[in-house]
């Protein structure tokens, strides 16, 4: 039987206890008491590392004791051990300490954990060496050939297959690598000449794409609208590192390039490959970044592509990027028209167009991006109203926020019927109406009416009302056109790109010709947009009385002419619709037959709009001379006429007679007489300058009728050089040779 727990001496119980290793354990307790005994000698520092006491003896030892000690303790709770948990008692303390002690050596400082691999760090340092030379070395052997770039294009255009499409893109990315001047980077191709550059480039962007096509063999799109993606090809995830290098080299490639005509070339490749980037989204987001930099800011044809790239990604995978590439084409285009300048103006409407195209594809995205900006613009209105300073002012009378308002516009009135967006109509009309009404001064004319005709294209695409009408007509009004201009101009203005006149170009006849100019188009336009409205006639009664007031009151024939004409029209058109309308038999109250009524005059024609189709293709050879920077026709052969000063012409007048005044000092009489002449003389050239054209044939009568006395006086008021001067002067002395020869006599 075994014998009771509190029978057993401690030793008894450590050798009963422990099952295997006890004999190893008893031999190591003379070490450890020994190690005991020399824990009491004066404590040696190795290796900069404290030793203690207490870590010597090492936990298990620690523990031991304390296993021991609860023998004498608590002998149940040390029984409840030994017959429940026996493995907290069966353990090894040679091992643990041991262990212990090797963890003690590996936290010695790294000069001991170098001095073990030091060797080893060695060979990997020299074994690392001989393979960055072997790479160098690899990369100075094999230089890219034109040789080698036929033998490429032959086998591709014969079989393409993994390994020639790896070696192919290693050398397009050697050559990408140049355009950066990254020569750091290990390839196993090196591109040093330009005409191998350029032939390499060449080659990838016309073969690469047939030949990834027939490797991957995707067969050609039957559908246009249907997307075959790469990566349905069992092929794909082979392939797929290979081609991720590549299309990351097409996108540095393009972020490198400058010319416009590679720039095109490459973008006409990109558009191949969007199926591919759609695969990779990483390289697709790089690729947008480079689209929309050429979209805002390339040559035209660049512009063009980039934007049939976009359109293509948004189309085929419109969850993922259609939301983002729209912000981010807003927020370009904004910062993009900030100045507007002839050259510019093309680009920006391109600009609106396209972006108008990607907003149609999907009406509930579009809703969300417009009803956020549409309400910025709002806010900004709103602090300039309330604040009224200049900085809130400039925060919307500048061409951003314009070019936004037109282009809102343009959206509502191209993706129109909408239900979706049919409620955006009204808050941007009260927008465009608070920016007119906002600095209603004559120096902000060409803003109002830039807004004028924003709200006329949003009328006629939407079938609402916007009064237009009223802000056309003030300007009108307001204008003194009888009042002769202060300063006369050599170029018109341009209206299409101005915002803001000065205080001197409203002082110039150019300023009131152009005024005229435009509010006859706008007017035209508008009621070319309601020319085949039920209730034209009365629409257009206002404009025919306060017309009818400016033709009375303005005594300018070149003013009148225009206006008198476009009244004319507007009356015609008037009667028209309403000899038209005598024969309706339907009421007001009948909408449908009302709208179908609207419907069959507007596709039989009106006077008005038969005129507007003529006028315009007139109106646009005009625009596109002001857009070249070219004058206006009407303006080519206009005279002009330069003033002087009296103080001027006098001294000018001296210098031209001088040598008469000189010749003819010495005689009194005729000196008298030359004064006369020359005072009648320079009197004529005042009124010619003073006088009209049409006046200079009084003035000669007035001038010939006070030197009839004389007949040298006679010829005073025509125009003599200093010549014919001299010769009448030289009359005189042969007066003076007949009186010597009577005296001889």
């Amino acid at each position: 039987m075994p014998r009771k727990l509190q029978d057993l001496s401690v030793d008894e119980f450590m050798l009963s206890g422990l099952d295997s290793g006890s004999d190893s354990e008893a031999d190591e307790e003379p070490e450890q008491q020994n190690g005991l005994k020399r824990s009491n000698k004066p404590k040696v520092l190795e290796s900069n590392a404290l030793t203690t006491d207490a870590g010597k003896l090492g936990n298990a030892t620690e523990h031991k004791k304390q296993l021991s000690r609860l023998q004498d303790k608590d002998p149940e709770f040390y029984k409840f051990l030994q017959a429940n948990d026996q493995k907290l008692l069966n353990f090894d303390d040679t091992d643990s300490s041991d262990d212990e002690e090797e963890r003690k050596y590996h936290r010695l400082p790294a000069a001991l954990e170098a001095a073990s691999s030091d060797d080893d760090d060695d060979e990997e340092d020299e074994e690392g060496l001989k393979a960055s030379k072997k790479s160098k070395k690899a990369v100075e052997v094999t230089k890219v050939t034109d040789k080698m770039i036929k033998d490429w294009k032959t086998l591709m255009k014969k079989d393409p297959n993994p390994h020639l499409f790896r070696e192919v893109t290693q050398a397009f990315k050697a050559a990408v690598s140049t355009t950066k001047g990254e020569g750091g980077i290990q390839c196993r191709y090196k591109v040093d000449d330009s005409s191998v550059f350029n032939a390499l480039v060449l080659f990838c962007i016309r073969d690469i794409y047939g030949a990834l096509q027939r490797m991957l063999n995707l067969k050609p799109e039957k559908d246009q609208k249907k997307l075959v993606l790469p990566s349905s090809s069992p092929r794909w995830q082979k392939n797929q590192i290979d081609i991720k290098m590549y299309l990351s080299g097409v996108i540095q490639l393009l972020s490198c390039l400058t010319e416009s005509t590679v720039i095109s070339a490459v973008l006409q490749h990109t558009n191949q490959l969007v199926p591919y980037f759609l695969c990779l989204p990483k390289q697709c987001r790089h690729l947008v970044k480079q689209l929309m930099k050429q979209w805002s800011t390339g040559e035209e044809t660049s512009r063009v592509l980039s934007f049939l790239a976009l359109n293509k990604m948004c189309r085929h995978k419109q969850e993922t990027y259609l939301n983002p590439i729209l912000k981010q084409m807003y927020i370009s285009y904004v910062q993009n028209c900030k100045f507007t300048s002839p050259n510019a103006l093309p680009m920006i409407n391109f600009m609106q167009r396209t972006l108008t195209e990607m907003y149609a594809l999907d009406t509930q995205a579009s809703y969300q991006h417009a009803f956020i900006y549409i309400r910025q613009l709002a806010i900004h209105l709103r602090n300039a109203m309330t604040m009224k300073k200049k900085e809130t002012y400039q925060s919307v009378y500048n061409w951003q926020y314009i070019h936004c308002l037109f282009l809102w516009c343009r959206v509502l009135s191209t993706l129109h019927p909408s239900d979706v967006l049919q409620p955006l109509i009204y808050p941007l009309c009260q927008v465009i109406l608070g920016t007119i009404k906002l600095v209603p001064s004559s120096r902000y004319y060409p803003l109002r009416m830039h807004c004028c005709r924003a709200l006329t294209l949003l009328s006629s695409s939407t079938n609402t009302f916007v009064p237009v009408l009223p802000f056309l007509l003030e300007m009108l009004q307001q204008v003194d056109f009888n009042k002769k201009p202060g300063r006369m101009s050599k170029k018109p203005i341009n209206f299409a790109v101005t915002l803001k006149l000065s205080n001197v170009n409203l002082t110039e006849k150019a300023y009131k010709d152009g005024l005229i100019d435009q509010l006859y188009d706008l007017i035209l336009e508008y009621f070319h947009t309601q020319s085949s409205s039920i209730g034209y006639p009365e629409l257009a009664l206002p404009t025919v009385i306060q017309l009818k007031a400016f033709l009375k009151e303005c005594k300018v024939p070149n003013y009148c002419k225009p206006m008198r004409q476009l009244l004319e029209k507007v009356q015609e058109n008037s009667s028209h619709i309403t000899g038209r309308r005598q024969k309706a038999a339907f009421g007001v109250a009948d909408a449908a037959a009302v709208a179908a009524w609207e419907k069959q005059i507007q596709e039989e024609g009106t006077p008005l709009s038969r005129y507007y189709s003529q006028w315009k293709k007139l109106r646009e050879k005009e625009i596109q001379l002001e857009i070249s920077g070219k004058e206006r026709m009407e303006d080519l052969d206009l005279p002009e006429i330069k003033r002087r000063k009296v103080q001027e012409k006098k001294v000018e007048d001296k210098k031209e007679f001088k040598d008469l005044f000189e010749y003819e000092s010495g005689s009194d009489e005729d000196d008298g007489k030359l004064k006369i002449k020359g005072k009648t003389g320079r009197r004529g050239y005042d009124d010619d300058y003073d006088e009209d054209m049409s006046d200079m044939s009084n003035d000669e009568e007035v001038m010939g009728g006070d030197s009839d006395d004389d007949d040298v006086d006679e010829e005073a008021p025509q125009p003599l050089s200093s010549s014919a001067l001299i010769k009448l002067a030289e009359g005189d002395e042969d007066l003076v040779e007949d009186l010597e020869l009577s005296d001889d006599d």
